[in-house]
């Protein structure tokens, strides 16, 4: 099931360059507190000019929920493509998941999680289809590690734990703190693997 075309990733550069710019306005300030003028005047547009390449200030927000989820799935899949063994694939969800989490697709990502009750329930679906590919992807390497042996054998609870505990650490995390994102990725790969 193809998500809906208002789920879809931005296509034009300068939808593209809207879309991130309000990823990071509603994540700064919330949904419900940014307008429509704040995303035009932060790109330089009046905001009605908005409307030209967006129907409703939600259109705009599941075109972020999208955005970030979908380049998640892409990088995650091409990397798992060239991962050889099972470690190495639960290795890879949890590298490239952070990094998306934790980097270029933060905003984004952010949104995703902490913005979810304001999409309306008419919108939810195509998101719920992209969220659902970047889930499936995790649940084919957990079950192939459990059936590996490297992690105990409930992998959708596992799944659910390993994705929350991830989703945390954008509130912790610190690009000065101890480690750098690559490093904490190690040192998770590390405890969760037996």
């Amino acid at each position: 099931m193809s998500p809906p075309a208002s789920v879809q990733p931005p296509a034009s550069n300068r939808r593209a360059e809207l879309v991130r710019v309000a990823a990071r306005l509603f994540r700064d300030q919330g949904y419900e507190r940014t307008t429509v003028r704040d995303i035009g005047r932060a790109v330089g547009l009046q905001s009605g000019s908005l409307f030209y390449h967006f129907r409703t200030k939600e259109e705009i927000l599941v075109a972020v929920m999208a955005l970030g989820i979908t380049a998640t799935t892409e990088r995650l899949a091409a990397a798992l493509a060239q991962a050889a063994t099972p470690r190495d694939k639960v290795a890879t969800l949890i590298r490239v998941h952070l990094n998306s989490l934790l980097g270029e697709n933060q905003a984004a990502l952010e949104v995703m999680l902490y913005e979810w009750r304001s999409v309306s329930e008419a919108q939810r679906p195509g998101l719920i289809v992209l969220r659902d590919r970047y889930e499936a992807l995790w649940q084919a390497v957990l079950d192939e590690a459990a059936a590996a042996g490297l992690v105990k054998p409930e992998t959708r609870l596992l799944r659910r734990m390993l994705l929350g505990s991830l989703h945390w650490s954008v509130q912790w995390f610190r690009q000065e703190g101890r480690y750098s994102v690559d490093e904490l990725a190690e040192h998770m790969i590390a405890m969760i693997l037996i």
